[in-house]
């Protein structure tokens, strides 16, 4: 009897080891669940705002605008309706018209990247705008995708000295008052904008063809909330 079968040691010893398999099979699984839905961001910097203090200005930034009128206010706020509770405000609303005010991420400085942010138009009787530029080198140069509650639409400018001058956009919903995502992929001379998860138009041009910063950006008098800012450095 004893010879015939495993003892109820041996039993144990298989008992463990199918555990470890399968617990090995399900982390491996999960990984690559996680890598196939795209919600591995390894790769990625993320800015916490959640980390940040509420009342003051969002750490990692310095802040500058294109045009004339007010620099431009930014402070981390409370909201409910955000991922972690609180997000980054820019509340100045100076209805000067050609009037961009820009928070610079000091951190990275890259070429290709894909950005991705959620922000929320709250305010604004001239512009209720959001948006992300990319290729940052001053306040004056750069390339930027912004949504436009008031308007609705979605629109791609490079900015050179200053000087705003469409790419491309399209008409689509962006309403106030609600988080919209919205993201730019930019890989040498194609650019690709997505909003809402939908990709909405891909274009090219070759004005900054160096690195640059990445910004958060506003126009006039928008009040203008950003939460969820992800930026994923691509291969050069």
């Amino acid at each position: 009897m004893h010879g015939s079968r495993p003892d109820l040691f041996q039993l144990r010893q298989l008992v463990l080891a199918a555990a470890i398999i399968a617990g090995v099979i399900v982390i491996i699984a999960a990984a690559i669940l996680c890598s196939v839905d795209g919600f591995s961001q390894s790769a990625a910097t993320v800015i916490s705002v959640a980390k940040m203090d509420i009342g003051s200005s969002p750490s990692g930034f310095e802040f500058t605008r294109t045009g004339q009128g007010d620099l431009g206010k930014w402070v981390v706020v409370s909201d409910e309706s955000s991922f972690a509770g609180r997000a980054i405000e820019q509340s100045s609303a100076d209805q000067t018209d050609y009037r961009f005010p820009l928070a610079i991420f000091s951190t990275v400085v890259a070429k290709n990247v894909d950005v991705s942010l959620k922000f929320k138009p709250v305010a604004g009787r001239m512009d209720q705008a959001g948006g992300i530029a990319i290729r940052v080198l001053d306040g004056d140069n750069y390339y930027v995708v912004r949504a436009n509650a008031l308007e609705d639409n979605v629109r791609f400018y490079r900015v050179v000295k200053g000087r705003r001058q469409q790419i491309d956009g399209i008409n689509t919903k962006v309403t106030s008052g609600e988080w919209h995502a919205l993201g730019l992929r930019a890989q040498g001379e194609q650019f690709n904008v997505t909003f809402d998860g939908k990709t909405l138009f891909t274009t090219s041009d070759k004005t900054f063809s160096s690195a640059g910063k990445i910004a958060l950006w506003t126009k006039a008098d928008s009040v203008t909330r950003f939460d969820q800012i992800a930026i994923d450095m691509l291969p050069e």
